[in-house]
């Protein structure tokens, strides 16, 4: 099950697509909102209910790259991909089923648990790789692949909403779309599975072994950095990270698992309301931003720095916020352009962090680092749309309508972005105490002479 080392001059540029394979499948979760109005009138759910399978979804994301992270890191990218490709699948299966029978429990163990057991291990089972892949460029490799997550709604979002007219968005409606989601998705994530390769370590002062140490922009030159992920959790540094990447995601997140719905709310009372295939296409545009802001931003982050990256998306953001909060209501231009906006950031915030996580640990356990940063986001899964809903739904109890049902919720994301904002101004280089030493050469001969250690250490 290990991904075979990639035979000389092999091109390094066709582990990307086998990357994109998995992200765009799991990417997915992004267009959920799709099947909350059908769910909520086939099953009589509430919003906050409708939302429980991706809020959980989110959360097991997030566990299990944490404690799968270590695993990943040892067995390497195609075993990953192949756990990935199994739950995920696995969870369509299973919530078609939930929908079948009318059993809503079976929908949100099926989309939550088992599939975002997928969602977590198929996330982080190529990051380690691809910057090992890419020392000279990890903010663009990492983009590259991380984009398919936040591209995937752009595909599944008009397909489901394609297929819920088909089928029908009756329950049986409902049961017939997962279906053909988990089988799909079965193939196309196959095709990562088959082409993943890792690469060969490079010789001792060799031009790439000196790529892998080039410093980040603004950063001082010096040896190489490594520091494990227990280490890494002693440091500041990560936990500073962590607040960064739960304020940014739960600002984002929010917005984006409640798109849908919301969009048509903030328009219900005006001469042009928003209509459910409208809707639709909202979520897809906000998912091709989402995608476009993990591939240019991450990309702007090998040029400017990965601290000011962030600077951006967390303050800019926040002034995003403000601006649908003042005069979003009143104008469809400007609510959807600082939506667009604010989920370019919410995507570069994840695509630019495994980069950020190598800047200031090294890439000897990068992976396992950047799964345990993970649980951010499963706790920004649970905040982002339970803030959103359930303010939602408490403001329609009190007889509000239209925009007045998020201008608490959205209000709330602005602190919370400017919380991240601190976090990331606060960030410094690791101290030396938690790195560990450099490898000898007569080890990494040795190392490299074994047939299992062809595989880089991390992959």
């Amino acid at each position: 099950m290990s991904a075979p080392v990639a035979p000389p001059g092999w091109s390094r540029w066709l582990v990307p697509p086998a990357a994109l394979s998995v992200h765009l499948s799991i990417g997915q979760a992004y267009a959920w909102s799709v099947f909350k109005p059908p769910l909520e009138s086939a099953l009589d759910l509430s919003g906050t209910q409708s939302a429980l399978p991706f809020q959980l979804a989110i959360v097991m994301l997030g566990l299990s790259a944490a404690f799968g992270g270590t695993m990943v890191e040892r067995r390497g990218p195609r075993w990953a991909m192949t756990v990935a490709l199994v739950c995920f699948s696995s969870g369509f299966l299973l919530s078609a089923l939930g929908a079948a029978t009318q059993q809503f429990w079976l929908i949100v163990f099926g989309y939550g648990v088992v599939g975002g057991i997928g969602l977590g291990i198929g996330y982080i089972s190529p990051v380690s790789t691809l910057i090992k892949w890419f020392p000279d460029r990890p903010g663009l490799a990492t983009g590259i692949a991380i984009m398919g997550f936040g591209g995937g709604a752009l595909i599944a979002s008009p397909w489901s909403a394609r297929m819920l007219e088909s089928f029908g968005e009756d329950h049986t409606g409902i049961a017939a779309a997962f279906l053909v989601h988990g089988l799909t998705y079965a193939v196309f994530m196959s095709l990562g599975v088959l082409l993943i390769r890792v690469p060969r370590p490079a010789p001792a002062g060799s031009p790439a072994a000196a790529t892998a140490t080039a410093p980040a922009p603004g950063a001082a030159p010096g040896p190489e950095i490594r520091v494990s992920a227990r280490s890494a959790l002693r440091t500041p540094q990560f936990w500073c990270l962590w607040v960064v990447l739960c304020m940014n995601v739960t600002a984002g997140i929010g917005i984006l698992e409640k798109a849908a719905p919301m969009i048509r709310d903030f328009f219900a009372g005006s001469s042009a309301p928003v209509s459910a295939s409208a809707a639709a296409g909202f979520v897809a545009l906000l998912s091709a931003a989402n995608m476009a802001g993990r591939i240019g931003w991450s990309a702007t982050s090998d040029l400017i720095g990965r601290k000011n990256v962030y600077r951006l998306y967390l303050g800019a953001g926040a002034l995003m916020y403000l601006l649908i909060v003042l005069f979003g209501g009143a104008s469809k231009p400007v609510f959807v352009v600082c939506a667009l906006v604010l989920l370019s950031f919410y995507g570069g915030g994840f695509a630019t962090i495994p980069a950020y996580l190598k800047d200031l640990f090294g890439t000897y356990q990068v992976g396992a680092i950047h799964g345990r940063l993970l649980t951010a986001w499963s706790t920004a899964g649970v905040l982002g749309p339970l803030i959103v809903n359930w303010l939602a739904d408490r403001e329609a109890a009190a007889g509000k309508d239209g925009p007045d049902l998020y201008v608490l919720s959205l209000s709330i994301m602005i602190g919370l972005l400017v919380v991240g904002f601190i976090a990331n101004e606060l960030v410094r280089p690791v101290h030396p105490r938690h790195h560990l030493p450099a490898p000898t050469a007569p080890k990494e001969a040795a190392r490299g002479a074994h047939p299992r250690s062809q595989q880089p250490e991390s992959a």
